[in-house]
């Protein structure tokens, strides 16, 4: 997974399947495109979709968003990358124990502010500090570029309603929303179950995302939306993506992931060409399937 394109955007073309890549076939003609390269396919406006080509995609665990011009909404989803539960176990037992679930909140906001240590934080203080530098940052890229800032203001639904700087958050969110559930999808994570945020479907992606908030989703926003109020949406998209695949975040992503909910392991659990299916004895041990554990028992 870390080593796909992030995201490729495409717009008013018919995409088919030609062995195991995807064609894009438009006006200007046919371009190929191998389907395990892509992290997420992003559809845009006057796009169409064959079902082979869906298959394909699927099968390689491409993630698919329809989008219009107006923001990014993950709507499809590939395999998972990995035949391997350890992601998934490690992160339901994190989960489940509030100590553990505590330790790995902090652990992130770590990741996001490395100047701050937040042992012994209760969640109410992390979420305070929280909020505390990403208004300082909003405030720090207002003035960096000269623009007036007001808030951030985003109503669910109604892109238009935001200045061009809210309309730029917004879409380099909903980017780097899109590229997070993409890799825990891969990574085969229960996007349900997360750390700070929760009662959501993509509580554990939110908390993804939100790790890479700061330090690239409103930089961009902000300069882009400093060059021109035109277009600002779809140029966002383009600046994210091309900053993403030049700072390799899909592979740091992956590693992350990895870190907060393995960090114990030395040798890589996750090698999705191997299938290893056990049976769960008493006690946390682990059987050999494949055979018959009938003890002589009458049933």
């Amino acid at each position: 997974m870390g080593d796909r394109i992030s995201f490729l955007y495409l717009e008013r073309c018919t995409i088919h399947r030609e062995d195991n890549a995807i064609t894009a076939e438009d006006a200007d003609g046919i371009t190929h495109i191998p389907s395990a390269t892509i992290g997420c396919l992003l559809l845009g406006p006057g796009t169409r979709v064959t079902h082979q080509a869906m298959s394909v995609l699927g099968d390689s665990g491409a993630g698919v968003v329809w989008v219009g011009e107006q923001g990014v909404r993950f709507y499809s989803g590939g395999r998972s990358l990995t035949r391997s539960s350890a992601l998934v176990e490690a992160q339901a037992k994190k989960w489940a124990n509030h100590r553990t679930r505590l330790e790995v909140a902090r652990a992130m906001y770590r990741m996001r502010f490395p100047d701050e240590d937040p042992a012994g934080l209760t969640r109410q203080e992390l979420l305070g500090r929280e909020g505390r530098r990403v208004k300082e940052r909003y405030r720090t890229e207002a003035a960096k570029y000269g623009i007036t800032w007001g808030g951030r203001h985003y109503i669910p639904g109604d892109f238009g309603s935001g200045d061009p700087v809210n309309q730029a958050v917004t879409a380099a969110a909903q980017c780097m929303y899109g590229i997070a559930q993409t890799t825990v999808a891969a990574l085969g994570c229960a996007s349900g179950l997360g750390f700070i945020h929760s009662g959501h479907e993509l509580a554990f992606v939110l908390d993804i995302a939100d790790l890479y908030k700061t330090e690239i989703a409103l930089p961009i926003a902000f300069a882009t939306a400093a060059e021109s109020p035109e277009d600002v949406g779809s140029r966002t998209r383009r600046a994210v993506r091309d900053e993403v695949n030049r700072i390799g975040l899909l592979r740091r992503c992956v590693d992350d992931i990895k870190s907060l909910l393995l960090p114990e392991e030395v040798d890589d659990p996750m090698d999705g060409g191997i299938d290893r299916v056990t049976l769960q004895g008493d006690r946390g041990a682990e059987l050999e399937s494949g055979r018959n554990y009938d003890d002589g028992m009458p049933w």
